[in-house]
């Protein structure tokens, strides 16, 4: 959380260091002139990391591998991480309804609402909260602090252990190398958008120092409107008028996002802060409209890498130590002023036994909030001393807690169904036992070893295997094997094979005293293999293409199962999923100021029980980007996002969801005067009526026309590189 005064104290901080260093020399950093004029053997030829642990050429990385630079961020006018990702084949964004509208991060077919199964990091350290497996809740990470951003498809525990399951995304973010002096700017939007930022880098007696620091606010979109909701449902079923729907989706938000990286030859230290306050809940936390409702999440994390002195062309042995601290705190209205609910006798919402129907004048309300702390040690060595050979060591340990605090007007220890009425008085249940999680704590170790074997010119074999023992679920361990072939100058073929597990959330596992879903403490981890097979051919210097195909079995997958005779739904190992799939990916540049890229991605991924379709995530989608420099120092970025097939869950009756096609346009004008950039960009050009399915497991059609998106807007911004 963050007041006026933390924003006044940021920003005079970060005011004052910039005039620091704006004297200093840095390096030059990435423009979009140098993106455009890179031809598509360069891009090939960029070193990925998160493949193997170590930097690869991206065209022979073992893995299915993206990497997005910063000046192609900065070329599509991205504000934000899920800008980016929604350019990356197989990936689409869509919507939770389960977790206040919060994005969903789905990867050939593999769709939770929390996002569990694809492992975020931050320069190699995973974001994640204990408390529901994932990123933080409405999560939006600003993009001035990304140098750039690599994403692998397919599974990622061998190195990187739980919950790189679907997929992995490591942002890196800016040092002073990629950062040139020292720039400021702000963009005004539609919607009342406002940003501003500031970064700068600089070398001081041998040490690299960088700060970014980036506020992002919106009062969200009007046009989002949804007609009914589940208040609407009980309005008719006991003739009360409570229902704010008709009304807007609850999108707004406030975003501070502070980065400082200080980096010598052999030791890095970042230090990150990242904090939303009065975030809008979306469509609210029961599905009812919730405009005053909020989230106020608070991340502070800082992580110290120190590579021992090195035997040359023999051993590179690092350590890591890093800690994550996240608070996240909500007010909701779960049912809004005026409604009248059926209460059971624990206090909670219950339409099959009620004990009695109680009138809330200021609404059911309820404040939860975590603080979430993981402290990590990685020790990782690199041997080199074999030809042929490059060999990768790693263990560490990983220490989680969860301590849950609440407050309500409803439920176990504050009411039990005999009141007529109850007010909006809030009860703290904070270290009772009537708090919806008791304190709760996991600890884990991990060895890693992998294999990188060129054994000919022109064909390489990676091998790998990671143990992971868990104190509350056990153990489990996970291979892989990649076979990269460059059989001519033009084809190269990958051979992948890998295997991933995701442990269960605490939240899945021991939740409680809640009117709509349960943890299970008998729950087991979820397991994935994976099989791709990728061919990446250049057709010719201006022209290449790339095919993969897939195939894995999901096994062992978590949802909420509805509780027989009660209206809870409590965590199972309830699902087996078989899917397939191809990507097909095509970049053309006919001349050194036009590049076009495109992706067409088809997945089909099927419960094994009944062979039914994994509802709402796309079964096509289809990708266009391009980037002119149509005069010098103008440039122009199309983008045109398709998104078809998504099918209902077998529970759900309505039609099926509208395929969509959304076209953003971003227009750049470099050196209006020296140092100084414009940038106008058009979000949903075409204003399209774009919906994101809103069934989900908890109640599936209390939003029965889905969730619209964003309408078409438009932003203005400038930058400003303060001379040297």
């Amino acid at each position: 959380m963050f007041s006026c005064q933390g924003w006044t104290f940021f920003l005079g901080l970060g005011f004052a260091v910039a005039a620091d260093l704006v004297f200093a020399d840095a390096a030059k950093k990435d423009t979009l002139e140098d993106y455009l004029n890179m031809s598509l053997a360069e891009l090939g030829q960029i070193k990925v990391s998160i493949a193997t642990g170590n930097g690869t050429p991206l065209d022979k990385a073992p893995a299915t591998a993206t990497v997005i630079k910063v000046a192609e961020i900065e070329a599509m006018g991205a504000r934000t991480l899920d800008d980016i990702l929604q350019t990356v084949p197989g990936v689409h964004i869509s919507l939770s309804s389960l977790s206040r509208l919060d994005t969903v991060y789905s990867i050939r077919g593999i769709r939770t609402e929390t996002s569990s199964g694809v492992l975020l990091m931050l320069n190699g350290v995973p974001v994640q909260s204990a408390l529901q497996g994932a990123r933080p809740t409405l999560f939006l990470l600003p993009v001035r602090s990304i140098e750039r951003i690599e994403v692998i498809r397919g599974p990622g525990s061998a190195i990187y252990g739980a919950d790189a399951y679907a997929g992995v995304i490591n942002v890196i973010t800016k040092t002073a190398q990629t950062i040139e002096g020292t720039e400021v700017g702000a963009r005004l939007g539609s919607f009342n958008q406002r940003d501003l930022w500031l970064e700068s880098g600089s070398e001081w007696q041998g040490l690299d120092i960088s700060l970014n620091m980036v506020y992002q606010e919106s009062d969200g979109d009007p046009a989002r409107r949804v007609v009914r909701d589940q208040q609407s449902a009980l309005d008719e079923q006991l003739g009360t008028h409570a229902s704010l729907a008709p009304g807007s989706l609850a999108t707004r938000y406030k975003v501070l996002d502070s980065h400082l990286a200080l980096t010598s030859e052999q030791t890095q230290v970042n230090l990150w802060n990242w904090s939303t306050a009065d975030a809008g809940i979306g469509a609210g936390a029961s599905q009812a409209l919730d405009p005053t409702g909020s989230d106020d999440n608070s991340l502070w994390m800082g992580d110290f890498t120190h590579h021992f002195n090195a035997v040359p062309d023999r051993w590179d042995n690092s350590l890591r130590v890093s800690y994550l601290y996240i608070d996240m705190q909500a007010k909701f209205n779960i049912f809004p002023p005026g409604a009248i609910l059926p209460i059971g006798a624990d206090g909670n919402v219950n339409s099959k036994t009620p004990a009695g129907l109680v009138h809330f004048p200021e609404g059911l309300i309820g404040s939860p909030g975590s603080i979430s702390r993981n402290a990590r040690v990685d020790f990782i060595s690199m041997f080199n001393g074999w030809e042929d050979h490059r060999m990768r060591i790693a263990t560490g340990a990983v220490d989680q807690r969860v301590h849950a605090t609440e407050r309500k007007n409803f439920g176990p220890g504050v009411i039990d169904g005999s009141l007529a009425e109850v007010d909006g008085t809030l009860y703290s249940v904070t270290d009772s036992e009537y708090v919806y999680l008791q304190d709760s704590s996991r600890r884990s170790l991990y060895l890693s070893l992998q294999d990188e074997w060129q054994f000919r010119d022109d064909i390489a074999l990676t091998s790998g295997l990671r143990y992971d023992h868990y104190s509350d679920v056990g153990n489990t361990v996970n291979p892989r094997l990649a076979l990269v072939w460059e059989s001519s100058r033009q084809l190269t073929t990958k051979l992948l094979y890998g295997t991933a597990f995701r442990a269960p959330s605490f939240s899945e596992l021991y939740i409680k005293n809640n009117p709509v879903s349960l943890g299970n403490p008998d729950l087991e981890p979820e397991q994935i293999r994976t099989l791709e097979w990728a061919f990446n051919y250049r057709v010719r210097d201006s022209l290449q293409t790339t095919l993969t195909l897939f195939r894995y079995q999901a096994r062992d997958m978590i949802d909420f199962v509805a509780d027989a005779d009660a209206t809870s739904e409590t965590a199972q190992n309830i699902h087996d999923v078989d899917g397939r799939g191809f990507e097909l990916e095509l970049s053309w540049q006919p001349v050194p100021q036009f590049r076009f890229n495109s992706s067409y991605s088809w997945q089909d991924a099927r419960n094994c029980n009944g062979e039914a379709a994994v509802a709402d995530a796309p079964g096509e989608q289809l990708k266009l980007n391009s980037n002119w420099e149509f005069a010098r120092n103008w440039f122009l970025n199309s983008q045109v996002n398709w998104v078809a097939d998504r099918k209902r869950s077998l529970a759900d009756s309505r039609p099926e969801i509208a395929d969509y096609t959304l076209v953003n346009l971003t227009l750049h004008r470099k050196n209006i005067y020296p140092g100084f950039d414009l940038t106008l960009a058009v979000r949903n050009a075409t204003a399209e009526d774009a919906r994101e399915p809103s069934s989900g497991d908890l109640v599936p059609v209390a939003i029965g026309e889905d969730y619209p998106l964003q309408s078409r807007s438009f932003w203005l911004g400038f930058s400003y590189s303060l001379p040297r």
